[in-house]
């Protein structure tokens, strides 16, 4: 089988992390396209041996990027097309139909309840969202939370699939020699007690709530912010009135696997914690909060759809904080004063395993390679584009 992945980036972030994990776990010969951004993952891509086109899209609106992608298509002769972020479903399935590939996949990754990828869910969002779902054989979700918002938003349910998003266990295994090296290199004491804390820097994962419970805590507590995004220097203010910028620091975007990019990659940041705070009350998935665990971490989180599927004894040490600075200043506090425990691995993070969620992806590509797909014609909806 010949696959094309479609995505609208490929800077470090979730979704496109977890395509470069994927590909490397799944037996299918795997090219991919990137609409705009080729970011770090794009090289990490290639560095293992994955061919990366460009497609340089100049825009949401840059309609002549359709003929290039259907073109791209029609040359590789794929078997099936499998498309990630809302931008890059609404072209990638339009282009694989103008070049007569009917075994079309999209993944969704970013459905909230008040929000796709950051952008608000208006109505015009959800009408092109639907008229392009129609293109395709599968949309697939990445927790049955995510299903279920696509079933509420029309979506007919027997073509959601839901394929965990998945871990590379052996490589979040927790290192103490790699804990003592990254923070030597961060600054970080060593008997520092470290809130580790993964994500976009966007308004969304309400990292401000975790500066503002530093302000509570005792001085060796220290918060390691990972991740890139439009709020940083929003933070960056807020750790300075609220006096603690001394204690938190920006570790800026780190890739999961090793990309050739100087300093640690995110397994090694995450044995350099003590453990994991999501504040996020709003998630899709919850991929930090498995990562952690994997790390044998403690965890408080405010949303984990990934935990809420799981038996309550699955991740014993992760626990719901409201989001709230007391909240998670007080529930920190326990953390530290408990010291640290045995950096053990709970069932959570076995149950998502890469490997498992590989498996599921190939049954889906199976399922849409194997049943025939009627003619949809779509029609044009005036006033709204993929914004």
């Amino acid at each position: 089988m010949k696959a094309l992945h479609i995505i609208t980036g490929l800077g470090v972030g979730g979704a496109e992390q977890q395509l470069r994990l994927l590909i490397r776990h799944m037996p299918v010969s795997c090219d991919v396209v990137t609409l705009t951004n080729p970011g770090p993952v794009a090289d990490g891509l290639a560095a293992d041996g994955v061919r990366v086109t460009n497609l340089g899209m100049a825009g949401n609106r840059d309609l002549a990027a359709l003929p290039r992608l259907a073109g791209i298509i029609r040359r590789g002769r794929y078997d099936l097309v499998h498309t990630h972020l809302y931008r890059a479903c609404l072209y990638g399935r339009i282009a694989a139909r103008l070049a007569g590939v009917r075994a079309v996949v999209a993944t969704e990754h970013s459905l909230g309840d008040s929000q796709m990828e950051g952008r608000p869910l208006s109505a015009g969002v959800r009408g092109l969202y639907l008229l392009g779902e129609r293109l395709g054989r599968s949309t697939v979700a990445v927790s049955p939370t995510v299903a279920d918002r696509l079933v509420r938003w029309g979506v007919p349910e027997p073509r959601v699939a839901v394929v965990p998003n998945g871990i590379d266990l052996a490589r979040f295994a927790y290192d103490p020699a790699a804990r003592l090296r990254t923070r030597d290199r961060l600054g970080l004491p060593a008997d520092a007690f470290v809130i580790g804390a993964v994500g976009r820097l966007t308004p969304g994962k309400r990292f401000a709530v975790l500066i503002q419970a530093l302000a509570q805590l005792p001085y060796d507590c220290r918060l390691l912010l990972v991740g890139g995004g439009p709020e940083e220097d929003a933070l960056r203010r807020t750790a300075r009135a609220a006096q603690v910028a001394d204690r938190v620091l920006f570790a800026g975007e780190r890739p999961y696997l090793g990309d050739g990019s100087p300093g640690p990659d995110l397994p090694a940041l995450t044995s350099a914690m003590d453990v994991l705070a999501a504040p996020s009350p709003e998630e899709t998935f919850g991929l930090a909060v498995v990562e952690a665990l994997a790390a044998g971490l403690p965890v408080r989180h405010t949303s984990c759809p990934a935990l809420e599927v799981l038996p309550p004894g699955a991740a014993p040490h992760a626990v719901r904080v409201p989001c709230d600075p007391g909240a998670y200043a007080r529930a920190l506090a326990e953390v530290r004063a408990a010291g640290p425990g045995p950096r053990t691995v709970p069932e959570a993070a076995r149950h998502y395993c890469i490997t498992r969620s590989a498996a599921r992806l190939m049954d889906v590509y199976a399922s849409a390679l194997a049943v025939p797909h009627p003619i949809v014609k779509v029609p044009v909806q005036q006033g709204a584009s993929p914004s």
